[in-house]
C-alpha cells in the first residue's frame, strides 16, 4: 500500500473510560470510546489525525500522551473540569453478539459541543463517531463540506431517541457506515439490498453496511460489492470492532488521489483488518501498537477482493 498522500483527518467521536464482561474474563476499567478507537485505527495509515472530543478531570495526562505518542492530535479534546468522562459497562453473552448495557454514565458528555479549529476545517477525510446527531450536525456546520469527504456512524437508539436531526445528519454525509440491524430499522427493510436503496435515497453517494462475522457490503447506485470477514479464532472483547473498521476505512482513504467505490470497497479490507486485530483483546490493547507490517500478514485471504 502506498503512503504518499497523507490527507488531514478529523475525527469526533467519545473518549471514554470502559468497563466490559465477557466470556472470557473481565477488562476492569479502562481507556475506550468510539473516537479513541477510530483514531487509533485510522493513525496506523495516516499520521495527520485530529481527535475532536470531551473529557472529566478523571481522564489522565498519561492517558493522552498515550494517544500523542501515536500522533493523534489532541489540542480539541475539552476537559470540563469538576467532571467526570464518559463511562459504559456492559456485559457480553456466550455468542459474542449481543450484549447488556449494565451502566452508562454521560458525565462530560452531556455537555459537549465541539469546536473545529480553523486548520481543521478543510480536513479530507472527517469521521462523525456514533454520537447524538445533533453533535454530528454541528460539525457540519463548522467544516467546509465541499472539500471534505464525511464518514457517518450511528446506532439503533438515535433512530428512536433523535430521528429528524439524524434524517438530515444522513442527508449530509457522503458515506454512511451502520450495521444489518441498524439498516432494517432505519429502513423497514429486512433485505440488505432495498435497505441500502433506501438510504441512498436520503443522500449518501454510498453505504457500508456491516453484518460481523459474515462481513460487510458496500452499495452505490450503480455498484455493489461482498467483502468477507477475517475469521478470528479466540475472540477477547468485541468492543471497539465497528469504530476500528470506520477507522481503518478512513485511514486507508486518506492515501487515495481518489475516493470513489473501488477505494471505498478496498478500504473496507483495510478496516477488517484491524478489526481482527481489535477483537483479540480487551479495549484497545490490540490496535494501539499495530502497525503495517502487521496489517499486511492478515492481507492473504482478502487479495482476490483487492483492486
Amino acid at each position: 500500500m502506498k503512503q504518499a498522500i497523507n490527507n488531514d483527518i478529523l475525527i469526533t467521536g467519545t473518549v471514554a473510560f470502559d468497563e466490559i464482561e465477557t466470556p472470557k474474563g473481565s477488562s476492569g476499567k479502562i481507556i475506550g470510546g468510539a473516537g479513541t478507537y477510530i483514531a487509533l485505527a485510522a493513525v496506523i495509515f495516516s499520521k495527520n489525525v485530529s481527535l475532536i472530543s470531551v473529557i472529566g478531570d478523571d481522564f489522565l495526562e498519561s492517558d493522552l500522551k498515550m494517544l500523542n505518542s501515536k500522533n493523534i492530535k489532541t489540542d480539541m479534546i475539552e476537559r470540563i473540569p469538576g467532571e467526570k468522562s464518559f463511562y459504559w459497562k456492559g456485559r457480553y453473552h456466550s455468542n459474542f453478539k449481543s450484549r447488556d448495557t449494565l451502566v452508562t454514565e454521560l458525565n462530560a458528555l452531556a455537555k459537549f459541543k465541539p469546536v473545529v479549529k480553523n486548520s481543521a476545517k478543510k480536513s479530507k477525510i472527517v469521521v462523525l463517531g456514533n454520537l447524538h446527531p445533533a453533535v454530528q450536525l454541528s460539525v457540519f456546520d463548522q467544516i467546509e463540506m465541499e472539500k471534505c469527504y464525511v464518514i457517518l456512524d450511528t446506532m439503533n437508539f438515535w433512530m428512536d431517541m433523535a430521528l429528524n436531526e439524524l434524517m438530515l445528519a444522513i442527508s449530509k454525509t457522503d458515506l454512511i457506515v451502520i450495521n444489518d440491524e441498524e439498516a432494517e430499522q432505519l429502513t423497514s427493510e429486512k433485505n440488505l439490498k432495498d435497505a441500502a436503496a433506501k438510504i441512498l435515497d436520503m443522500g449518501p453517494k454510498t453505504v457500508i453496511i456491516k453484518k460481523g462475522e459474515y462481513g460487510s457490503e458496500i452499495f452505490s447506485k450503480k455498484e455493489a460489492f461482498h467483502i468477507p470477514a477475517h475469521k478470528v479464532e479466540n475472540v477477547i472483547d468485541p468492543t471497539g470492532a465497528g469504530d476500528c473498521f470506520a477507522g481503518g476505512l478512513a485511514g486507508y482513504l486518506s492515501n487515495q488521489e481518489k475516493i470513489d467505490f473501488k477505494s471505498i470497497k478496498n478500504s473496507m479490507i483495510f478496516g477488517a483488518v484491524v478489526a481482527s486485530y481489535c477483537v483479540e483483546s480487551f479495549g484497545v490493547t490490540g490496535v494501539k501498537n499495530l502497525d503495517l507490517n502487521q496489517i499486511q500478514k492478515r492481507l492473504e485471504i482478502f487479495k482476490p477482493y483487492l483492486d
